[in-house]
């Protein structure tokens, strides 16, 4: 946990905590832009369209983060009402998170490997370790926000299913129940050796090590 790493390697957990409010405050400010861009301007009047992390960091979430390993930001939020085209645009919105963690991680997984292959820095180098971090840490907040379950942003694909449709009753049930299967997952992760969500890991890992043109970790 990161505030293990505080007792043991001081610098490594200052990294860490840098590249957590990075991913965080980037996914966040996406959300809130986006549907500032759609015409709510229901997060802007609660002060979240910044990149400064203050606004975007939720005090227990973030104490969950440095003692379980596992935590989140304030949610943004939005008035459908406010929009033009209120389903479309709520999958915009949500998926704005997942594509700015993407497009960070491309950002500093070529950065790392600009500072390896012409700056020659080694992996041990704190610079090489941030940008490395950084890129994995976006990559896994990339999949792990797509996983279609509420309250994370892949449940907005599901909610946009037509009632109409033969999946609805599926949709039904995720929508009411995601919130407690999600947490029991969590739960699980943190009290047992098992990684539910270690399938994330993989794709995470292999998109990293090409970015970077090494190994991430």
């Amino acid at each position: 946990m990161i505030f293990d790493l505080f007792l043991h390697a001081p610098e490594l957990a200052i990294i860490w905590l840098l590249v957590i409010l990075i991913a965080l405050t980037v996914h966040e400010f996406a959300h809130a832009y986006i549907s500032y861009k759609k015409g709510d301007h229901t997060a802007e009047n609660m002060g979240r369209l910044t990149l400064n992390p203050l606004a975007h960091i939720d005090p227990f979430g973030f104490l969950m983060l440095l003692f379980l390993g596992f935590g989140w930001a304030k949610p943004v939020m939005f008035n459908p009402y406010n929009l033009k085209n209120p389903k479309v645009d709520a999958v915009h919105i949500a998926l704005a998170g997942p594509i700015s963690n993407l497009l960070l991680a491309i950002i500093t997984g070529l950065g790392a490997r600009f500072f390896i292959d012409v700056a020659s820095l080694p992996d041990f180098n704190l610079l090489i370790i941030f940008l490395k971090l950084l890129t994995m840490v976006n990559l896994s907040l990339l999949f792990f926000n797509l996983i279609p379950i509420p309250p994370l942003d892949g449940s907005k694909l599901i909610e946009a299913i037509p009632d109409r449709s033969s999946l609805a009753p599926a949709r039904n049930i995720i929508m009411q129940y995601g919130s407690q299967i999600l947490m029991m997952l969590v739960l699980v992760s943190i009290v047992s050796n098992f990684n539910v969500f270690g399938f994330i890991t993989g794709p995470s890992l292999f998109i990293c090590n090409s970015l970077v043109g090494a190994y991430c970790f």
